[in-house]
């Protein structure tokens, strides 16, 4: 009896040696991005951050044979950052371990604060966008005189709004005249609601999300009509770009 179980022992372990690691298995995805988020360089940021936490890897493909997709529908998933407007959603298509937890990971503080740290060298930033909606972006058009009252009321306790302005504002915060000198200035005008640190403090009516109850702001709120934020990007246009110097040449 006792060389029976020895035997039956025996060949299942041999059994279990020839199946494959589910472990193994777990710790590799395969990831589906859009081109121009590809392009911009983020991934190549993202990824080796997210394998050296986790020791999980992710693989480029196509969206055919992928694990988890990010896609630049925010109805197609769950919003994890934005960019330019546009807010980028991520879908899990299976049961594969390591996709979710790189969807974990990003949705996460540290995955979030992985986002906003990285700095494209072509266009504009990316954001976190942590329950971001969808939602229009608003156009570059309104009233510029209603803009100027509404940065006044509500920017420039960040922002000096304009050349004349001298009394407000913080040093480390951009002004509008020096962000206007930016190349992407629009970019950055039209999606400022997306982007840090506006979400954790700032509401466009009818287009951002209800602030989280668990996570109220810091600092008294700004709720905004799409009219007053409509105004408020015209005045950004309007203003003249600030005289930042040649580029810096590296000796």
């Amino acid at each position: 009896m006792h060389r029976v179980i020895a035997k039956l022992a025996g060949l299942t372990l041999l059994m279990l040696s020839a199946l494959p690691s589910r472990a193994e298995e777990a710790r590799q995805f395969r990831l589906s991005v859009p081109a121009e988020v590809a392009e911009s360089g983020l991934m190549d940021y993202l990824l080796p951050r997210f394998a050296l936490k986790t020791s999980r890897r992710a693989e480029l493909v196509g969206g055919g044979a992928a694990d988890a997709v990010i896609s630049a529908d925010p109805q197609a998933g769950t919003a994890v950052m934005a960019r330019a407007g546009t807010v980028y959603a991520l879908r899990l298509t299976g049961e594969n371990a390591a996709a979710r937890r790189f969807a974990d990971w990003l949705s996460s503080d540290v995955g979030q604060r992985t986002i906003a740290a990285f700095e494209p060298e072509q266009g504009a930033p990316f954001a976190a966008a942590r329950q971001q909606q969808a939602g229009p972006a608003p156009a570059l058009d309104g009233d510029p005189a209603l803009g100027r009252e509404v940065a006044l009321r509500h920017c420039a306790r960040c922002h000096r709004t304009h050349d004349d302005d001298r009394s407000s504002g913080i040093g480390s915060t951009p002004s509008f005249p020096a962000l206007r000198a930016l190349p992407d200035w629009a970019d950055r005008f039209t999606a400022f609601y997306v982007l840090n640190p506006h979400p954790a403090f700032l509401r466009v009516e009818g287009i951002s999300p209800p602030f989280d109850p668990t996570r109220p702001p810091a600092i008294i709120p700004v709720e905004l009509t799409l009219e007053e934020a409509e105004a408020l990007m015209a005045y950004a246009a309007s203003v003249a770009p600030a005289d930042l110097g040649a580029e810096i040449v590296h000796q």
